[in-house]
């Protein structure tokens, strides 16, 4: 019996990464061996156990068989006979299937030392075409490796897998998984550029390949074209550090312009009711939480409202705010102007540029939150004023309280 750490931690070492976890490959074992030993059995699919002590997981080498369509179409084979370079043989990537034993020794049958030095991106062996998921996590690591390529032979590969229909046989939590964790990495757009160079971005998400040639208004967006300008504000989303809900946001703010008449172009008029059945549609499709799709929702519906209101007086302040339902849920307000800030950002040139309709709402809803709503109830009560009346009270006051302090907001 013999253990090795094995996949990401290796990698990650060599990249002079944080290692936060280690997974280890054990060899020449039986799982009668692992419990013997106080090891805990956790694997469904195939023997997995959890060290005792260090709670990092240990599993059975093993080799791999497709029996159907899919990432569910596998049957697992496990027994002392399987060597390393058989478990390391079934891993997606060069870069992934090395190992170390304990005495630090590099173990690397497949060339992930070099890849990792040439910055490459490259399928272990055919089997890669065997999981669709693969083509999911390759994008991903692509977004979290901003500088690596994909080797032009495992593009092919991937091309090869779309085309024989494997991407269609994906069930939605896994997609949402990896598009998830790939928005939330340090490239996001990488992530969708690969999905897209295979022809994947277009069976999963085709609302969103559909953007690419999408002319805008070069006054306002002078990177022209809209798939350029999403890949922008993605990543500006990254550089501000924001949560999943503002990243998926800003993926679904401006679906709407692929559906702009071609008579109308490069105006996108109404774009945003459009963009808002998009996201519903995406939403629907893949599961998304459902703090993600709310949060997109009002974003595609409000962003070009947000970046006009400058021009906007109190009465009309207050009702955006009214429409983005920001006095019961002002945190959600505030990611809501944090997306428009990287859309307003994610534009060529503009990328350094202050963004000063995010303070100046953010400051407007304080100030109608500042309002004594119960004060201003019992005083229109006592007027005689009831029902409605008493909520369009506290509206008024909300509003002047936003007018007092409007003068004083940045424009």
């Amino acid at each position: 019996m013999k253990s090795y750490v094995v996949g990401g931690a290796v990698r990650d070492e060599m990249l002079g990464r944080p290692v936060n976890d280690h997974d280890w490959v054990v060899v020449g074992a039986t799982p009668q061996e692992m419990t013997t030993r106080g090891f805990l059995p956790v694997g469904k699919d195939f023997p997995v156990f959890v060290h005792p002590q260090t709670r990092e997981e240990y599993a059975l080498a093993r080799t791999e068989r497709k029996t159907a369509p899919g990432y569910h179409g596998f049957v697992f084979h496990t027994d002392p006979g399987v060597t390393l370079e058989d478990d390391l043989a079934r891993r997606d990537l060069t870069i992934n299937a090395m190992a170390r034993e304990a005495d630090g020794t590099l173990v690397d049958p497949y060339g992930g030392q070099k890849d990792l030095a040439a910055k490459i991106l490259r399928h272990v062996s055919p089997a890669f075409a065997e999981d669709p998921v693969r083509i999911l996590r390759l994008a991903r690591f692509a977004a979290r490796f901003g500088d690596f390529s994909v080797a032009p032979e495992t593009l092919a590969l991937m091309r090869q897998m779309v085309e024989a229909g494997e991407v269609n046989a994906l069930v939605a939590e896994r997609v949402w998984q990896e598009l998830s964790r790939g928005l939330m990495e340090a490239h996001p757009s990488k992530m969708f550029e690969v999905l897209r160079a295979c022809s994947a971005l277009a069976r999963l998400l085709p609302e969103v390949d559909r953007l690419w040639g999408v002319p805008q208004p070069p006054q306002h967006h002078p990177e022209v074209d809209t798939g350029v300008h999403l890949m922008m504000v993605l990543d500006m989303s990254a550089k501000l550090n924001t949560s999943l809900t503002v990243r998926f946001a800003c993926l679904g703010h401006d679906l709407g312009k692929g559906t702009t008449p071609a008579e109308i172009l490069p105006r996108h008029i109404k774009h945003e009711e459009r963009s808002v059945d998009l996201v519903r549609a995406v939403c629907d499709r893949w599961k998304v939480p459902v703090e993600c799709r709310e949060l997109a929702e009002v974003v595609a519906r409000e962003h070009g409202n947000v970046h006009r209101s400058g021009e906007l007086n109190a009465s009309a302040v207050m009702r955006l705010i009214e429409r983005c339902d920001a006095i019961r849920r002002p945190a959600r307000f505030a990611e809501m102007l944090l997306a428009c800030e990287c859309d307003a950002r994610g534009r060529l040139g503009f990328e350094d540029e202050p963004y000063s309709q995010r303070a100046r709402l953010q400051k407007a809803l304080d100030l109608a939150l500042a309002v004594d709503s119960r004060a201003v109830s019992t005083q229109a009560a006592e007027r005689g004023l009831s029902g409605v009346a008493i909520g369009q009270a506290i509206q008024q006051a909300r509003v002047q309280a936003i007018a007092a302090g409007l003068d004083s907001l940045p424009v």
